[in-house]
């Protein structure tokens, strides 16, 4: 289910991104048309609601880890990718952060390009690190 959840709240977040939907329109779009159980629908919405308020702090912290590859210079699915794993690493302190950077990598390998995975790997593998011990809360 929180895959199912996941890959809705990508689909959220790239449609706020690229799209140019406000978030409230792609969620009522998902609402009417997505093809999910209710429980992962809701949780996709939190996902994506979270991870886009979050979001400018998410990407000051990538700069700060990747400053060579800048949210501007990201593809859309690895930017809301990163997005949305930073969101849960900072809200779900009891989800473990190998999970969390698994399933982003796959959601990454599957929606990104060929380098996608390795790259969201890297960025998060570090930025779990800053998170956990508290170093990358604000930044």
């Amino acid at each position: 289910m929180r895959r199912a959840a996941r890959e809705l709240a990508l689909n959220l977040l790239f449609q706020a991104d690229v799209a140019r939907l406000t978030l409230d329109e792609a969620i009522a779009a998902a609402r009417e048309n997505a093809k999910v159980p209710t429980e992962a629908l809701e949780m996709g919405i939190e996902y994506a609601s979270g991870a886009w308020k979050a979001g400018r702090d998410s990407d000051a912290l990538v700069n700060r880890l990747a400053p060579e590859w800048t949210v501007e210079r990201q593809s859309s699915v690895d930017r809301n990718v990163l997005r949305l794993a930073i969101y849960e690493l900072r809200s779900r302190p009891e989800a473990p952060a190998a999970v969390i950077i698994n399933e982003a990598v796959d959601l990454a390998k599957t929606y990104g390009s060929e380098e996608s995975g390795k790259f969201v790997n890297g960025v998060l593998s570090a930025a779990a690190r800053m998170i956990r011990d508290g170093e990358g809360e604000n930044t």
